[in-house]
């Protein structure tokens, strides 16, 4: 006889109480959580109104720029700062997808930049 072993309960270790967030946060990060949570049971949840937090910039365009983004935004029939946050994301994704390499010279130019000497 085969013993069915997904009926048979593992014992799970009891989560501590945490006096702050920062220490809940410490604690988890040296801990594996399948240690005291059975995964296999969790629910799949969807948080459908997370919106993403963000941030107001000024940012001074040359208007022949903005015209030609106004242009294209009104083509797509889309608000132009809204073109403007794809075309942000499409670049930066594109950017990062690279070699770490790329962003290393971007590093060294920093790190050497901050090195300049007046003489």
């Amino acid at each position: 006889m085969k013993k069915n072993l997904h009926n048979k309960k593992s014992l799970k270790k009891k989560i501590p109480s945490f006096k702050s967030e920062s220490a809940e946060r410490k604690f988890w990060e040296t801990h594996d959580s399948t240690e005291y949570l059975d995964w296999s049971q969790a629910n799949h949840v969807i948080f459908p109104n997370l919106k993403l937090s963000t941030e107001t910039i000024s940012l001074r365009l040359p208007q022949s720029m903005l015209n030609e983004i106004k242009l294209l935004a009104n083509k797509r029939d889309i608000p132009y700062q809204s073109l403007m946050k794809v075309f942000l994301r499409n670049q930066l994704d594109s950017e990062m997808s690279q070699r770490p390499l790329a962003l290393s010279n971007v590093q060294r130019q920093k790190n050497s930049s901050r090195n300049i000497s007046l003489v």
